[in-house]
């Protein structure tokens, strides 16, 4: 059988804390003050805004019936995987070189760069100038580029403004 630190490695503990509680028909606020802990500190644990302590770890292991350390070692890995998605939303194209009107409807600093590719590549490509295409192939690559727009060259975006209108 799976344990519950592999089966929940990088979710919040105070989430599985809360479905654990609801599992077992246990309300939150006897149960925190069963371990003389405020009502409120066990609902912001259970609510994912606030983490787990080592002592308040020990206290639920011990009140659940589970190995000890358990709700501490899912605290280390929630908190591991935060660090590893900011190093993801740090790593990025020159943000000085894309204009902030290309990502109008979204905030350009919040944007997943890995997860979100496809989109932020169409966007360039089809709305962006030449350096601005020119960074999003340097930073995605050719063949990510090329993948997703059908070619890895980049053309100006020159409309033909009354190209072959004739004058009256």
């Amino acid at each position: 059988m799976e344990s519950i630190i592999e089966k929940y490695k990088g979710i919040h503990p105070g989430f599985i804390l809360d479905r654990e509680l609801k599992k077992r028909n246990l309300k939150k606020g006897p149960f925190a003050l069963s371990l003389k802990e405020y009502p409120q500190v066990l609902g912001a644990i259970t609510k994912g805004k606030r983490g787990i302590t080592p002592e308040l770890s020990l206290k639920i292991d011990h009140a659940l019936g589970l190995e000890e350390g358990t709700m501490l070692v899912l605290q280390a890995h929630h908190e591991i995987k935060q660090v590893k998605q900011k190093s993801i939303y740090d790593i990025h194209p020159d943000l000085t070189v894309l204009r902030k009107a290309l990502f109008w409807d979204t905030d350009i600093t919040k944007i997943d760069w890995q997860k979100q590719y496809k989109a932020v590549i169409q966007r360039v490509f089809e709305r962006g100038n030449d350096h601005e295409k020119r960074e999003i192939l340097r930073f995605y690559g050719e063949d990510k580029v090329k993948s997703i727009t059908g070619s890895a060259e980049i053309t100006s975006n020159r409309l033909p403004i009354m190209r072959g209108a004739k004058s009256r």
